[in-house]
């Protein structure tokens, strides 16, 4: 089973909420010229929680155990804009694409051969030709329906392609593994505009599950994207550049990755990125989240698997008077995984959280906002798929104004949505009841 599964555990997060000497330490903040020095990441706390409206010591505490657990800087100084469905990211990233200079870096899990995915092709080789370098990293398994010779095509324009883990054994450069996947998407243009979220290169985007052609919000899958502009942009091309370089892809080159970029905008962003051979950082930060929360915890999430370090902070926290609010797929294209989460309501209802399914298509979307200052965005879900076995990037928003944003998405999602209420639940059917007892018994492989 170690070929299927992979190298990665989930973290005990109880054990490092626990380690008190964690919340001891002082944030990391980088700005436009570098680390910030002990006073001013003070003042740049004092700020943060002024715009709270009440006295509290929840950001202070949490941005302390972020950074007692990785060295991953805050950075400042960034804009971000909210990205809702595929039509305005993928706008929004064409956009960026036509007006590159110099490079491009883009990183899919799924990259598809379809209108989209050509539209995107036809956008990189025409930088290609103008003398920008394009590099593409896409997985093996993702984008197992794309022909190659769709990615034969962009290599013969120039654009230096790198499958990530091929399905095929014999292709690979690195030890095979057929579980540990590269789940990631981002793109990243002149070291300058960076997005990330769920969204892929996919006509589901433009057509729904089912090739309708309704027009309507519930037509298609809904799914969440940002952009970012500011010095947190290094962060992703990093990653980005790590990974192409560990597997073993063609030179880069010599470009300018990581140009001086000035103060954007006013928000904090934390860009984490995980992999099975560490434990999820992503993972630890949310439930640290979640554990500090005082007002709200808003958590929209595509495939909803948690294990009982998940449901007790959120059963506790929702005990404890916090509104606790999940947002989940009615359907998906992994039908398992429904059962699998609704294996889970119950208890969930019971402590007081509030369930809503989503009725469109499908939601894809995996972001969520606590106490209207914390907010993440990114591709990682609530499974152990997710946590424990594939290559997954989200960024963690310390903003109040972003964090509105956030509140009001997911109240709008909530109007293309059922709540499920407790008594009901209660009510359902054997044949229900049998689907959810299967699913949770191999929530594990999901």
């Amino acid at each position: 089973m170690a070929f299927l599964v992979g190298c990665g555990t989930v973290p005990n997060v109880g054990a490092l909420l626990h380690t008190n000497p964690l919340y001891l330490a002082s944030p990391n903040f980088v700005g436009p010229d570098g680390p910030l020095t002990a006073r001013q990441a003070q003042h740049v706390i004092d700020r943060l929680k002024e715009h709270q409206g009440t006295p509290s010591d929840i950001l202070e505490r949490h941005l302390a155990f972020e950074q007692a657990l990785s060295n991953v800087p805050l950075v400042l100084g960034n804009k971000i804009t909210l990205l809702e469905n595929g039509d305005v990211a993928y706008s929004a990233m064409l956009a960026a694409i036509r007006s590159a200079r110099d490079s491009i870096n883009i990183e899919m899990y799924i990259f598809s051969g379809g209108p989209v995915g050509q539209m995107f092709a036809d956008a990189l080789i025409e930088r290609q030709r103008h003398g920008v370098h394009v590099s593409l990293m896409y997985d093996g398994l993702g984008s197992f329906l794309t022909s190659a010779s769709f990615f034969a095509r962009l290599q013969q324009n120039g654009v230096a392609v790198l499958q990530y883990r091929p399905i095929n054994p014999f292709a690979t450069k690195l030890h095979w593994t057929f579980g540990h996947r590269n789940h990631r998407k981002m793109l990243v243009v002149d070291g300058r505009i960076a997005f990330t979220g769920g969204i892929n290169i996919s006509e589901v985007y433009a057509s729904g599950l089912s090739g309708s052609t309704h027009k309507g919000p519930l037509a298609y899958w809904r799914d969440t994207d940002i952009e970012i502009e500011g010095p947190a942009v290094a962060e992703f091309q990093h990653l980005f550049i790590d990974e192409w370089n560990y597997q073993k892809g063609p030179p880069l080159g010599s470009r300018d990755y990581f140009p001086k970029i000035e103060r954007q905008g006013n928000q904090i962003i934390r860009v984490i990125g995980s992999v099975p051979e560490r434990f999820s950082l992503i993972y630890v930060t949310l439930i640290s989240a979640i554990v500090n929360a005082e007002t709200n915890i808003y958590i929209t999430d595509a495939y909803f698997a948690p294990d009982h370090q998940m449901l007790h902070a959120l059963e506790h926290a929702a005990r404890r008077g916090v509104d606790v609010r999940l947002l989940l797929p009615s359907q998906s294209d992994e039908p398992l995984i429904v059962s699998a989460s609704r294996s889970h309501y119950q208890a969930l209802l019971r402590s007081g959280v509030k369930i809503y399914e989503w009725q469109g298509e499908m939601l894809h979307a995996k972001t969520a906002t606590i106490d209207g200052v914390w907010s993440t965005v990114g591709t990682s879900n609530l499974d152990w798929w997710s946590i424990a076995r594939d290559n997954e990037v989200n960024a963690v928003i310390l903003s109040h104004s972003f964090g509105g944003e956030m509140d009001l998405m997911f109240r709008n999602d909530m109007e293309n949505s059922m709540q499920i209420e407790l008594g009901q639940w209660e009510n359902r059917s054997l044949h229900e009841r049998l689907d959810e007892s299967v699913a949770r018994f191999i929530e594990p492989l999901l």
